[in-house]
């Protein structure tokens, strides 16, 4: 089967590999939509950080959906035919984390398409318990738009878990980081009821897309936090942040525009340290909660009944590939210019 390897150098490699196998416990999925996401463009650029968690050879990719092809002994309540979105993170099941029903602290979580073959390929397998089904959905039924939307629940989840962390309902949301899970993150806040909502970035077609999705959006290089709290009528600072970025800035930014008792979830992964104003937080009762990932699964309920209830992440996908025109697609991600970028594993070109 066709699939997106990396060499253990700069540059993947579309190339033939053998079929995966199916082990008792998994599912194959023929792979329908994959996304793009910002590890798969550090594995590409195979920088420092991919050197050091990356086997030479390894399918690249987690974000998908696929129609289950084949299920292997021991699956129950899982059919081939089905349509489904899959959980990347593979957990132990027998960590304590694991065992006290909380598997997105597994501490030895296997990766797809970083320590596992991942979602670049024709076909994946994964163990049957990180499939998530859509009811219904069949190849015969779904369309092409929600194909789209299904391919990128992995990042979605990490939008829900994000701003779903801390109450928001009549709260003033600040989200720094105006990509494509900072703005599904701001899509969530508002579906779920935030008052007033501030997006922030440096990229002005990042920014562009939040005003056309209706939020009030601003580049911090030119514009004050404090201005667009004046526009909003707000009396005092934000109660809730979402730090999606991880641009050194962000957090001394968000720690200056909070209400007392503000709380920051934080997914943005920052390159370097960051020095904050510890004082203030303490003094504030700031409260700043690590994200990583989505909770197993409760993440994943949250984000079918969203979608359920009409929340429509699809304007943050803005570019759709062929599979044969990865690299094409890897550009227009690195760039910096686009929203999501899926990849349609059916068409040739």
């Amino acid at each position: 089967m066709r699939a997106l390897v990396t060499a253990g150098e700069p540059g993947l490699r579309l190339t033939d590999v053998p079929e995966p196998t199916v082990p008792p416990g998994h599912v194959a999925l023929l792979v329908l939509r994959a996304g793009i996401c910002g590890t798969d463009l550090h594995i590409d650029a195979w920088d420092a950080w991919a050197q050091a968690a990356v086997r030479p050879g390894l399918v690249v990719g987690h974000e998908l959906v696929g129609e289950i092809v084949e299920v292997a002994d021991g699956v129950v309540d899982l059919a081939v035919g089905q349509i489904a979105s899959v959980e990347g993170h593979v957990v132990c099941g027998t960590c304590r984390n694991c065992r006290a029903g909380r598997r997105h602290l597994c501490i030895r979580t296997s990766n797809l398409g970083v320590q596992r073959d991942g979602a670049f390929a024709e076909r994946v397998v994964v163990p049957a318990t990180n499939v998530w089904v859509h009811p219904g959905r069949t190849i015969g039924t779904v369309s092409d738009a929600e194909l789209d939307v299904f391919g990128i629940f992995d990042p979605f989840g990490n939008a829900v878990h994000t701003a779903l962390k801390f109450p928001v309902v009549g709260e003033d949301v600040l989200v720094t980081g105006a990509g494509p899970i900072g703005l599904m993150a701001a899509a969530v806040a508002r579906h779920v009821g935030a008052r007033h909502i501030l997006v922030t970035d440096v990229a002005p077609a990042r920014l562009e897309l939040a005003r056309s999705m209706g939020f009030e959006a601003i580049d911090v290089r030119t514009e004050r936090i404090e201005d667009a709290q004046v526009r909003f009528g707000m009396r005092e600072g934000f109660d809730v942040a979402l730090e999606m970025s991880g641009a050194p800035s962000a957090l001394p930014a968000i720690i200056d525009n909070l209400n007392f008792g503000g709380r920051i979830a934080m997914l943005g992964l920052p390159s370097q340290s960051i020095d904050i104003d510890w004082a203030k937080v303490v003094s504030h009762m700031l409260t700043i909660q690590g994200i990583y990932g989505r909770e197993m699964y409760e993440t994943w309920y949250a984000m079918s009944s969203l979608a359920e209830t009409g929340l429509d992440v699809s304007p943050v996908i803005t570019h759709r590939f062929a599979f044969a025109d990865w690299a094409e697609a890897f550009e227009v991600a690195r760039s910096g210019a686009a929203g999501k970028v899926v990849l349609d594993m059916t068409k040739e070109a």
